[in-house]
């Protein structure tokens, strides 16, 4: 069946709704606004928390209900609700009215359509029994206890989720869209003497369990935890001080998608409140340095067929050689800003609004290769992984922590370093960016983005980076 026919009757069919009714309810109280569609979603989510031997939780959550939204300017109406009945639907739309009684508007036309499909729609929770997700839970446990007697605590989490949304406008067209997403997590605590240190790797996507449960894949998952954990049981204190860094690959684009990506959002720009603001055409970053937001790629985490307004997802080029040249965009700011919608039109559920997010943000590989970059480098700090982080989104400026971090030695990596922060401005630290790697790559698929109170699964990704003159704060005494 196409996403739209499985839609149809889990929103119509089942809940007993008369679409035409529906479609007739819509138009009515969208009329007169500039924007605005209702918002159909089904969510199933299971969780399975492994921690210290033993189950530790498990739930499935079941969501539903509808958003109905009206954009009138800059103002919007918003009414949602659980109950997907026609009555609820009305009392909706007599408030979202609300917002553009009196003004004249002609609600902007229906996105472009598209054929493909970037993940197979089919739920991931019911193709796997759950005693097999707890025999593989405490599998993972055992190996990863077998490999070092060091190992003191085991967790990990699986997660699977289906989302099914159907997007109706004024003028009855419809969008729908199946969305599988799945995750497995893994963390390993050693220990000597009355040192304990951490690892952690996990790994995920739009497709379905097997893949994720196979051996061979949460193996080398609690392989790279252990190592991890490992190598920071060995670090020593991180000195402090302004020094060159290099980015590993991956992951790090995290940096890029906090420090940088946030103030590219249509919005912020918009309302001038971002670093960016005001800038295109000009250069905010070192030449070689090509960002875009690319929410096409087939089965990741960040992908999107259609974003939550229906608008397919493009990849969006933002920074192309250090110059400045776009922003993503929801339909809303796109309209106000005078330019086209870019498929970043993101929300939480059905019971939040849409705003322009990221999907899969992505530098672009460079000409010099990891290990010439390493070279160049007689003294500094090698950030392979981090951890958490704060930005202002405004200012841009922002404070990192690596997870996994190694001095740089005469062009060669020295000892791990614990500790490690780094310190700065986003706009100011693409200027910095000295080498670019070859090696471009994506993260392996866990990354989840806050915006408003709103969270949304992302992808990220860069190849290695040299950056001179960042701030680093260390431990060392």
């Amino acid at each position: 069946m196409t996403p739209l026919a499985v839609t149809d009757d889990l929103f119509f069919n089942r809940a007993g709704l008369d679409r035409g009714r529906v479609e007739a309810v819509v138009a009515d109280a969208l009329s007169g606004a500039d924007d605005g569609e209702l918002y159909l979603e089904y969510d199933q989510t299971e969780a399975l928390t492994w921690d210290d031997g033993r189950l530790r939780s498990a739930s499935f959550d079941t969501l539903q209900g509808f958003g109905l939204r009206a954009v009138a300017g800059e103002a919007i109406g918003y009414a949602h609700s659980t109950g997907l009945d026609e009555a609820a639907i009305r009392r909706a739309a007599d408030t979202v009215r609300a917002v553009h009684a009196g003004h004249d508007g002609t609600v902007g036309e229906a996105p472009r359509g598209t054929n493909r499909s970037l993940y197979d729609g089919d739920s991931p929770l019911a193709a796997v029994p759950f005693e097999d997700k707890i025999a593989v839970l405490t599998a993972i446990d055992a190996y990863a206890r077998s490999r070092d007697p060091r190992v003191r605590q085991v967790s990990a989490s699986l997660v699977a989720r289906w989302q099914a949304v159907q997007v109706v406008r004024a003028d009855g067209h419809r969008v729908a869209d199946l969305r599988p997403l799945v995750r497995l997590n893994v963390s390993v605590v050693v220990g000597e003497g009355d040192r304990m240190e951490y690892g952690s790797r996990g790994g995920g996507g739009r497709h379905g369990l097997l893949e994720m449960i196979a051996p061979e894949a949460w193996q080398a998952r609690v392989d790279e935890a252990l190592r991890q954990a490992l190598v920071n049981l060995g670090a020593i204190d991180t000195p402090a001080g302004e020094m060159t860094v290099v980015l590993g690959q991956g992951w790090p684009g995290i940096l890029l998608h906090e420090a940088v990506g946030h103030g590219l959002e249509g919005d912020f720009n918009r309302k001038k409140t971002s670093a960016f603001a005001g800038l295109i055409g000009q250069r905010v970053a070192a030449p070689g340095v090509t960002v875009v937001d690319d929410g096409t790629l087939e089965r990741r985490r960040g992908s999107l067929t259609v974003d939550d307004e229906g608008t397919p997802t493009q990849c969006t080029t933002l920074i192309e050689d250090g110059i400045l040249v776009g922003y993503m965009q929801d339909r809303m700011n796109a309209r106000l800003m005078g330019v086209p919608a870019t498929g970043n039109g993101r929300r939480e559920s059905y019971a939040s609004h849409p705003m322009p997010r990221m999907t899969n943000t992505i530098m672009r590989s460079g000409a010099h290769s990891p290990e010439e970059i390493l070279a160049s480098v007689k003294s500094g700090l090698y950030a392979v992984d981090f951890g958490g982080g704060q930005v202002d989104i405004t200012s841009g400026k922002f404070v990192f922590s690596a997870s996994e971090a190694y001095l740089i030695e005469d062009g060669k990596i020295g000892p791990a370093v614990k500790g490690a922060t780094l310190i700065g401005n986003g706009p100011d630290a693409l200027t910095r960016v000295s080498m670019v790697g070859s090696d471009s790559v994506l993260d392996p698929g866990t990354g989840t983005c806050g915006k408003d109170g709103q969270s949304v699964p992302v992808g990220v990704g860069q190849p290695t980076l040299r950056l001179d003159g960042i701030t680093v704060g260390g431990t060392a005494a």
